[in-house]
């Protein structure tokens, strides 16, 4: 699999995790993920209302020259970005098991905040077993 990153956006676009695998994304300051993350969100929202046939729920794959974010919106509004070559057929599978990890790790730790940053080791590492 060729998968760079991989980031979560809580339901105001704020970035609340962020992780990078291996040396395809170039190394970004806090405040550089922070613009990003907020930026996507605002594209995010503005694709779901460009829909011509009716409602739409956004952007699902934003394509570049050479990769890819593909995007899972979650019913709370959380938003998992999965950055990875433009030629990656699991990202959809991947993304819905990165889901399932949070919703096990993060949500149901009862010290973590929703909205907030995910600080979790449990589910850092069940990542880091996934996509490292």
């Amino acid at each position: 699999m060729a998968i760079f990153g991989l980031w979560v956006i809580n339901k105001a676009g704020g970035l609340v995790y962020e992780r990078s695998f291996g040396d395809g994304l170039p190394h970004l300051t806090s405040n550089e993920y922070l613009v990003l993350a907020g930026t996507l969100h605002g594209i995010h929202a503005i694709t779901s209302r460009l829909s011509p046939t009716g409602s739409s729920s956004g952007a699902h794959v934003i394509s570049g020259e050479t990769f890819k974010m593909n995007i899972l919106l979650t019913a709370t509004g959380t938003k998992f970005v999965l950055m990875t070559s433009l030629v990656e057929p699991t990202a959809d599978t991947v993304l819905q098991k990165v889901y399932e990890i949070y919703a096990d790790a993060v949500m149901k730790n009862p010290f973590h905040t929703p909205e907030m940053p995910i600080r979790s080791e449990g589910f850092d590492t069940r990542i880091g077993q996934l996509l490292g």
